[in-house]
């Protein structure tokens, strides 16, 4: 039996197989994710129904699996008409969700483009599609080899 709260078959199978500095990206559910991924991802889609799952709800059951070091958040560019109003709600979601698995991590956002080169590398295994309606709710992990 698991002992952590990710039970997704697939989901499993792929980190199983990854390993330090592997690449996670969990989507929103407007993210092109069957054109923007690196060339040994697997695309997993939740996206039920729109909300459904969320970013928040996919990173919480992945915390209680892997060991993560860095997270980055897809950053919003100056001329999009979101930057105005700082930074999307559901990033202070993922701060609480790192908080309580007791991880001290930064988000480090990386400009939009930026963010699609990033999840274009070799190292990104796995894409999870969620429905999340969320603005700005991309998020992408690097695998660790130990929780601090």
């Amino acid at each position: 039996m698991l002992k952590h709260q990710l039970i997704h078959p697939k989901i499993n199978e792929i980190i199983g197989r990854a390993g330090h500095h592997s690449l996670i990206l969990i989507a929103d559910g407007n993210y092109p994710a069957s054109t923007k991924k690196g060339p040994n991802a697997e695309l997993v889609c939740m996206n039920l129904t729109p909300g459904l799952i969320t970013c928040t709800q996919a990173l919480q059951a992945l915390l209680s699996a892997v060991a993560i070091d860095r997270v980055s958040t897809m950053g919003i560019p100056a001329d999009d008409p979101y930057a105005r109003q700082g930074e999307p709600p559901v990033w202070n979601e993922y701060r609480e969700v790192l908080k309580s698995a007791g991880l001290k991590l930064n988000l480090e956002p990386i400009l939009k483009w930026d963010f699609y080169e990033a999840v274009a590398s070799a190292d990104h295994v796995l894409t999870i599609q969620t429905g999340d309606q969320s603005l700005w709710a991309n998020i992408l992990l690097t695998m660790g080899c130990r929780q601090s």
